[in-house]
């Protein structure tokens, strides 16, 4: 076993190594050869070459998702660095740990006119755990580790992106047969997620309001005992808003948020209005929950989290920084079953809501509305659903998903970019069938995540292709924009063929509801390659099909 001469590249894969990091993400290039010789040499890493920057950060997203530890990213200098950024925000917002190293120039060559150059330290400050900027030279040999220490337990113990950028000279590519250096390691923290509080004021307040919403952001499957969501399901005053994403199920929780509440007037939405609003999860997909809860406020908003607290809906009044799980645990064994008529009747509306849904899909016709329904109940049970953003997500919405099938969108900053490469570095990491459901712009815009030989046959992707961001049409006026088509929409004629072919999937198609439902029947088999499925759908009708949906639930 060689490793590289350079003391900072031996510093770095030594403490991964003792850390526990070893799944490692390489974009070729000569500026980071030392870390490249250091993690492909060395056995006990996992080691992946992804061209692409871009889509190599959002596999190493997709890989630490599924893994919950740490990924590492390792790049040249330049712009290589800034191809990054999309899946250091989505990891930042999403709470996922990425470790970014990149390699730099040394110092006195910065702002000289050297080639792949640009300012690296720092450069993700906005949207980063913490910066190390490393220093060349034996002489800052106990500086380096310290914050090499800092950066690799700051992505563990906060579970987010941290940056170690790693000026190298020339020579890169020398090696040496026994390590020169022996690191000092740091051990990390482990939290224990222990709540100190007093949470008696809080208890008392809940034990005496009889209308109580709980809404349940982005959750990572089995996060919360069946035990604890059966007791927030028996509580008459309680009623459980659930998204796709949060990964909680139960027949007396709401799971398709906007199906219930796009149909209700002023009178409707005040006798939903809660007295207490308790949050936890990630991001909220439903912009109508978001308008519903600014507009009629409740009168306490308390959020559970071990990080952060957003407020959301402008009247946030307490943090409880810990896990839901946590906070659970000591809360609900104090909190008493109040009397109230709050949760039956909103399940009544839910039960009358399901009626509707149901009339509607045996009438409408072929469209995007339609097809999601079909998707949705097709998908193999104990499978992985990775979504892509926009119009995927928020149709997957008012659909049931079965219980067994684990759930996962970047919602962090709900960007379309890097959906189809996080989609795939999760189907690395897990050994259950992974179907990635994804538009056409998205499916286009990140089709060099295709270019990876890290991906699995029982791979699955299903693009719903309406020529366009179709999702436009729905916005309030948007199509009444001069240059909709154009500028808005994104018109287009092409189609997921070639570029499947090109990648090695088997291509499927379908253009109505009976070809879809005899493509699906044979497309989640067992095969030799991954597939992808396009379905075609009609662009014009879309949106007027999603607008009488919410009328027909009246």
């Amino acid at each position: 076993m060689n490793f590289s001469q350079k003391i900072l590249s031996q510093t770095i894969t030594q403490l991964c190594l003792v850390k526990g990091i070893d799944h490692i993400v390489i974009s070729p290039g000569s500026r980071n050869a030392p870390l490249t010789i250091g993690f492909t040499e060395h056995p006990d890493f996992k080691n992946f070459s992804i061209v692409d920057e871009r889509c190599a950060a959002f596999f190493a997203l997709g890989l630490a998702q599924q893994l919950q530890k740490p990924v590492a990213l390792v790049c040249t200098s330049g712009s290589a660095v800034l191809n990054y950024y999309p899946a250091i925000a989505e990891a930042f917002y999403s709470d996922i740990p990425l470790v970014v190293i990149s390699a730099d120039r040394p110092s006195e060559l910065l702002e000289m006119g050297d080639g792949q150059t640009i300012l690296q330290e720092n450069v993700f400050s906005n949207h980063i755990l913490y910066s190390a900027n490393c220093v060349e030279g034996e002489a800052h040999q106990t500086f380096n580790e310290t914050e090499i220490n800092i950066a690799l337990n700051t992505a563990f113990e906060l579970q987010g992106p941290v940056h170690i950028n790693v000026p190298f000279s020339e020579p890169l590519y020398l090696t040496v047969p026994d390590l020169q250096v022996r690191p000092q390691h740091v051990p990390v923290r482990r939290s224990t997620n222990v709540l100190t509080e007093d949470l008696q004021p809080f208890i008392k307040e809940w034990n005496t309001s009889s209308r109580k919403i709980i809404l349940a952001g982005v959750l990572s499957p089995n996060s919360l005992e069946e035990k604890m969501l059966a007791t927030l399901a028996q509580d008459e005053s309680v009623v459980v808003f659930t998204e796709t994403t949060s990964n909680l199920h139960h027949t007396n929780f709401i799971h398709a948020i906007d199906q219930l509440i796009a149909p209700l007037d002023a009178n409707g939405f005040t006798a939903l209005q809660p007295d207490i609003l308790l949050t936890f999860g990630g991001m909220v997909v439903s912009k109508k929950v978001k308008a519903f809860l600014r507009s009629y406020p409740p009168k306490t908003h308390w959020h559970v989290d071990p990080k952060k607290a957003y407020d959301t809906y402008f009247v946030l009044k307490h943090h409880f920084k810990t896990t839901p799980s946590t906070f659970l645990k000591a809360f609900l064994p104090e909190a008493q079953v109040v009397s109230s008529t709050f949760q039956k009747e909103w399940l009544t509306v839910k039960s009358y809501r399901l009626s509707r849904h149901e009339a509607y899909l045996d009438e409408v016709a072929f469209s995007d509305f339609k097809v999601f329904a079909g998707l949705c109940e097709a998908l193999p049970k104990k499978s992985i659903l990775q979504l892509a953003n926009s119009a995927t997500i928020r149709y997957t919405q008012l659909f049931k998903i079965d219980a067994s099938i684990e759930v996962f969108c970047n919602r962090g900053t709900s960007g379309i970019d890097g959906s189809t490469s996080t989609a795939i570095g999760a189907a690395f990491a897990s050994d259950k069938q992974v179907v990635f459901v994804t538009g056409d712009l998205a499916f286009f815009y990140d089709s060099n995540a295709l270019w990876n030989n890290y991906i699995p046959n029982n791979f699955r992707i299903i693009v719903v292709n309406n020529s366009g961001g179709g999702i436009f049409r729905i916005l309030p006026g948007a199509k009444n924009t001069a240059h909709f088509d154009t500028y808005f929409e994104t018109k287009h004629h092409l189609s997921a063929k070639h570029l499947s072919e090109m990648y090695g999937f088997e291509y499927l198609s379908a253009k109505n509801e009976k070809e879809v439902e005899n493509e699906l029947n044979e497309f989640f088999k067992a095969s030799e390659t991954p597939k992808v499925l396009e379905v075609f759908t009609p662009s014009e009708v879309n949106d007027a099909v999603l607008t009488a949906y919410f009328q027909y639930l009246k």
